[in-house]
């Protein structure tokens, strides 16, 4: 085969804490035919690869411009707050914003939560990226509020992370430019959405056989049916002798046939 006969890839970018396994997994066992390119880029870098013709769709953080994009959101995330493992948070299960009142916490520029006001106290710098933030936590610098995929990305054995509750949450979307729903689109739509192989949406299926015993639909050929008097034949119904054949009792009735005169 050569290289100009090779189907071109499924394109498919996803951001960091967005675990793609499943959904290529699937993908890959109902369209063997096309290979799926999976390429991790920075939250913030995502839409400008879809805007810009490099990926075909991308497992994004909400939100995207809707003039630009369609967008099927797919889960809302748990947002924790990261700290060493001696924290005095740590002896509660859920933490306040007033319970990090007295902390500094970080706000790196990656951020992906969406802040009116971020609790704490304000570092000096904001952290280039999430992962710079993390090493600052685990130097005692201050805390980290993420979403918990990030959290388990960044995990490490010193640190360990709380749920926050009153906090801005992230939300995860399949996105794709709204201009350009291939079939290839719709297929990985299916995927996420739990669809099974037969549906009726996205690159058309082919058709199942009709079952043995099923019935004829309407304009179909029908076997004649066998008339009383001769088979294979048809007596047009009517008065007179043409409508029963002779010696033939009607229909209902019971006993001897008339005695010929």
């Amino acid at each position: 085969m050569t290289g100009s006969d090779e189907t071109p890839p499924f394109r498919l970018v996803y951001v960091p804490g967005v675990m793609p396994d499943k959904w290529v997994r699937i993908w890959n066992e109902r369209c063997p035919d096309v290979p799926l390119a999976l390429t991790q880029v920075p939250a913030a870098a995502a839409a400008e690869r879809l805007r810009g013709g490099d990926a075909d769709a991308g497992l994004v953080r909400l939100p995207v411009d809707r003039t630009v994009f369609s967008a099927i959101p797919l889960y809302t995330e748990q947002t924790v707050v990261v700290v060493p493992k001696d924290h005095l948070v740590t002896a509660v299960d859920e933490v306040s914003p007033e319970d990090l009142a007295d902390d500094i916490v970080l706000h790196p520029l990656d951020d992906v939560l969406d802040w009116e006001t971020l609790p704490g106290r304000p570092a000096f710098e904001r952290p280039a990226t999430t992962a710079d933030a993390v090493e600052l936590v685990a130097a005692g610098i201050g805390v980290l509020i993420v979403p918990l995929s990030l959290a388990r990305l960044h995990h490490r054995k010193d640190l360990t992370h709380r749920p926050l509750k009153d906090a801005p949450e992230s939300r995860v979307a399949l996105a794709w430019p709204e201009d350009a729903t291939t079939d290839q689109v719709e297929d990985f739509i299916g995927i996420v959405r739990g669809r099974t192989v037969n549906s009726t949406r996205g690159r058309t299926r082919p058709a199942a056989p009709d079952k043995p015993g099923r019935p004829e639909k309407d304009g179909a050929r029908r076997k004649p049916a066998a008339s009383a008097g001769q088979p294979g034949t048809n007596h047009r119904r009517g008065s007179g002798s043409g409508g029963t054949p002779k010696g033939t009792p009607k229909s209902g009735r019971r006993g001897k046939p008339r005695r010929r005169s």
